[in-house]
């Protein structure tokens, strides 16, 4: 089980950390080290322990440390075949390109259609991801969704892993933080293999949010796009290192400037009261309403916000901003890039785009801006990225990591 300093104990073993004498701190980036050994993680489990020692507790060995870095070693993405260009959405709102690609920088975006799903967008992009990692999913420790608008609302997580062959049944659960959702998983997936004892673990990042747009409101139709993007995390020699940092953030009390809030069916008779003769039981059926944001206070939170995070993240990884060779921000609006590169002095030239082509994928962007950069040439082994999230919450959270 997991003690309060993130260090996993064996029940038999009630004094662990008071008889190895290594004091322990959490560290500014978040992960639990010692002063002495810095990012190495105490392993303890039956099997650490001779098998023939007496079971007191003042005759158990010291249990064995060992290092726990870890790397992304491949990533992947899918998106819808249809797709939907500004023109396209000038003829069922009040808009057109030039209007569009001004204010968002967005030219064409993705979108759902026939038979597809979430799921089986996911599907692809970890499959493509497992395959330049060179990983069976059998080897998969952990699978983590990343995403808001999942095909079942009890989560999708077990589904993908069910689809990819997982023949070991590893643990597989969903991680609801919208747009900073990605940034969220890469974090989860380092603490569970700096803490926990995992080795590989896949992190997909994938929305759907046109399901849940009002296509007759200019103001949020012509942002959001689908689509899936996937990254492997894998243990490593703590000299191979590959997340350096992280910084992340909540605020419930921007939720009124951007959320998808639950409502009750507005249908007349009986049907609207779920079976219900007497008061307000059982409870109404419900649905959730379109997307509602307040786009100037959004865009005022993500260039104050965002920066700071990731100057924050920069310190924590002990790392000069000139140390950084891209960019990479979710994908929400190219003004929003554009400053916030701007604040933190970074040139055009270094900063991760993909948003014309895609818009607003939500928890998908970065993955899918990262695994188009990286097959294209554009990211190369060894080149070390600043990437963060931000959106619907309000949360935003920001990574130090190196590709591969």
């Amino acid at each position: 089980m997991a003690n309060a300093s993130g260090f996993f104990t064996h029940p038999s073993i009630p004094n662990l950390r008071s008889r190895i004498h290594v004091p322990i701190r959490v560290s500014g980036s978040g992960f639990c080290v010692s002063s002495r050994f810095s990012k190495w993680v105490l392993c303890s489990s039956v099997s650490s322990i001779d098998k023939h020692a007496s079971s007191s507790p003042s005759e158990y060995q010291r249990p064995r440390l060992v290092p726990s870095g870890c790397k992304l070693i491949g990533c992947g993405s899918a998106v819808p075949s249809l797709l939907i260009s500004n023109d396209d959405l000038a003829k069922i709102v009040d808009t057109n390109d030039e209007w569009i690609a001004t204010r968002t920088g967005i030219r064409n975006r993705r979108v759902v259609s026939g038979k597809d799903s979430l799921v089986g967008l996911a599907v692809e992009a970890a499959t493509k991801a497992l395959e330049m990692a060179e990983v069976v999913p059998e080897d998969i420790d952990l699978v983590l969704m990343c995403t808001s608008t999942p095909d079942d609302l009890f989560g999708a997580a077990p589904q993908i892993q069910k689809a990819l062959g997982c023949t070991k049944n590893p643990l597989a659960y969903d991680i609801t933080a919208a747009c900073s959702g990605f940034v969220l998983g890469l974090v989860s997936a380092a603490c569970h293999i700096r803490g926990g004892g995992f080795k590989n673990v896949l992190v997909i990042g994938a929305d759907s949010l046109s399901r849940f747009v009002d296509w007759t409101d200019r103001g949020t139709c012509i942002l959001f796009g689908d689509a899936a993007g996937a990254v492997v995390v894998q243990a490593c020699d703590i000299e191979d290192d590959g997340l350096f940092s992280f910084d992340v953030h909540s605020d419930g009390d921007g939720r009124r400037h951007l959320n998808a809030s639950i409502k009750e069916s507005q249908i007349d008779g009986e049907s609207s009261s779920n079976g219900s003769v007497f008061g307000d039981f059982p409870p109404k059926q419900s649905s959730y309403s379109c997307i509602q944001m307040n786009g100037k206070e959004v865009f005022r939170f993500a260039v104050k916000c965002v920066p700071q995070s990731i100057e924050s993240a920069l310190q924590k990884a002990g790392l000069p901003a000139s140390a950084i060779d891209w960019l990479l921000l979710h994908q929400a609006n190219q003004r929003i890039i554009d400053s916030v590169a701007t604040r933190l002095h970074f040139p055009p030239e270094r900063v991760i785009s993909n948003l014309a082509n895609y818009g607003n994928t939500s928890a998908a962007s970065i993955p899918l801006a990262l695994d188009e950069a990286v097959r294209s040439g554009k990211v190369k082994p060894g080149h070390t990225i600043a990437t963060s999230g931000f959106g619907a919450g309000l949360t935003w959270g920001s990574a130090i990591v190196r590709w591969r």
